[in-house]
C-alpha cells in the first residue's frame, strides 16, 4: 500500500507530512524546553521552517540545551515560568475556565507555575496554536493541562488519542500509515465513548493524513463467530458510528485480519465496506490499544506517532516518553496541520 495523496504522488506519509506543514508554518509552543531531544526537534522546526516555535523552560537551561543541539538561542522565543507575567496571567486563565469547580486557591497557584499548564493558557488563548509535550512528563499529566486550560470541543464529552503508526517500504504492510485508536487515554469506553474516539479519529485522519478513512472496530469475534458483552458493546459502538458519519466506511465486529487483509475479509466478512484495507483500527478498550501499538512498533518495526489528543478546542498533543527527536519534530508537523 503506497501512501499517495492527491497532488504529491509516490511520498511517504512523513515526506508528506513535514512538506504539508512548511507550507503554512504555525506557532507551536514546546513546555519541555531544557530537555536535549526538545531542543534537537526544535532546531529541525526552525531549519526546515516546520513551524514557530515558543519554549518554556528556565533561560539558561533552555539555552544551553539549544546550543547544544546546534541553535540559536537568539533566534528563539524563551518563555520563562517563573516570569510573575506569565505566571499571573496564567492563574487568571485558570481561574476564568475553573470558575464553580470548587479548586482551592492553592491548587490553582501550583498549576499557574506549573509549564504544562502554561502551555494551556497560551494555546487557549491563541498565543500559540498548538502544544507539543510529553517526553518528560506524564500522559497523564499532558491530558490534565489539555482539559483544564483548553477543555474538549463542543458538543464532546470524551477526550481520546490515536497513535499513527508508520511503515515503510521495506514493510509488507508498507509503505503505509495506520490509526490506533484509543492507545492513551479511556481505559474502558462504553459503546458512546467509543463511537466518540472512533470519529474523533476520523477527523484527524483526514486532517493529518488527508486519505479517505477506513475504520475497523475490533474485536475477539468476526462478525457473529463470537458473542459475549464486550462483543455487544463493540456492536452498539459501530452503530452510533454509522448514525453519526454515515458516508464513512466502517464495519465491525472485526478480528485483525479480517479489517487489514481483503482475502481474509472476503472470506470472513463478504461485503464488509471496509474490505480488509482499514485504515483506522479502533480498539475495544486502552489495554488492547496500548498492547497492540507497542508491539507493532518494537516487533513490526513501525515508527509511532503519538498519543495525539482527540476531541480538544485546540490541538495540545503528547508524545512517547520514549519519544526520539525525529518522533517530537513529526508530531510537531502533525499539531500543525490539525491547527488548520
Amino acid at each position: 500500500m503506497t501512501f499517495d495523496r492527491a497532488g504529491e504522488p509516490g511520498r511517504t506519509f512523513l515526506e508528506a507530512l513535514h512538506a504539508r506543514a512548511a507550507t503554512r508554518p504555525r506557532s507551536l509552543v514546546f513546555p519541555e524546553g531544557a530537555e536535549p531531544r526538545v531542543a534537537a526537534a526544535v532546531r529541525n522546526c526552525i531549519r526546515d521552517g516546520l513551524c514557530v516555535p515558543l519554549v518554556i523552560g528556565h533561560p539558561d537551561a533552555v539555552s544551553a540545551a539549544l546550543r547544544g543541539a546546534g541553535c540559536d538561542p537568539d533566534g528563539v522565543e524563551i518563555v520563562d515560568p517563573f516570569d510573575p507575567v506569565v505566571v499571573e496571567r496564567t492563574l487568571a486563565w485558570l481561574t476564568e475556565r475553573r470558575a464553580g469547580r470548587g479548586d482551592p486557591p492553592h491548587r490553582l497557584e501550583a498549576w499557574a507555575g506549573d509549564p504544562l499548564m502554561q502551555a494551556g493558557w497560551m494555546v487557549g488563548v491563541g498565543r500559540a496554536d498548538g502544544a507539543v509535550a510529553g517526553c518528560a512528563r506524564t500522559t497523564a499529566d499532558v491530558v490534565r493541562a489539555g482539559l483544564v486550560a483548553v477543555g474538549l470541543q463542543a458538543g464532546l464529552t470524551t477526550l481520546s488519542s490515536s497513535f499513527y503508526m508508520v511503515f515503510d517500504g521495506t514493510h509488507r504492510y508498507g509503505p503505509a500509515v495506520l490509526t490506533f485508536t484509543d492507545a492513551g487515554v479511556v481505559p474502558a469506553p462504553d459503546a458512546d465513548q467509543l463511537a466518540q474516539i472512533a470519529m474523533a479519529a476520523t477527523r484527524s485522519r483526514e486532517r493529518i493524513v488527508g486519505d479517505e478513512p477506513r475504520v475497523a472496530f475490533l474485536s475477539y469475534s468476526t462478525k457473529g463467530s463470537a458473542d459475549g458483552p464486550a462483543v455487544e458493546l463493540v456492536r452498539e459502538a459501530v452503530q452510533r458510528f454509522r448514525r453519526a458519519l454515515p458516508t464513512v466506511a466502517a464495519d465491525g465486529e472485526l478480528q485483525g485480519d479480517a479489517a487489514l487483509d481483503p482475502g481474509v475479509s472476503e472470506r470472513k466478512a463478504p461485503g464488509s465496506p471496509v474490505g480488509g484495507r482499514a485504515n483506522i483500527l479502533v480498539f475495544p478498550d486502552l489495554g488492547a490499544a496500548n498492547v497492540s501499538y507497542k508491539l507493532v512498533q518494537y516487533l513490526g518495526g513501525a515508527v509511532a506517532l503519538g498519543p495525539i489528543l482527540q476531541g480538544l478546542r485546540r490541538p495540545f498533543n503528547d508524545l512517547s516518553r520514549g519519544a526520539t527527536v525525529e518522533d517530537i519534530t513529526s508530531v510537531a508537523c502533525i499539531t500543525a496541520l490539525m491547527a488548520d
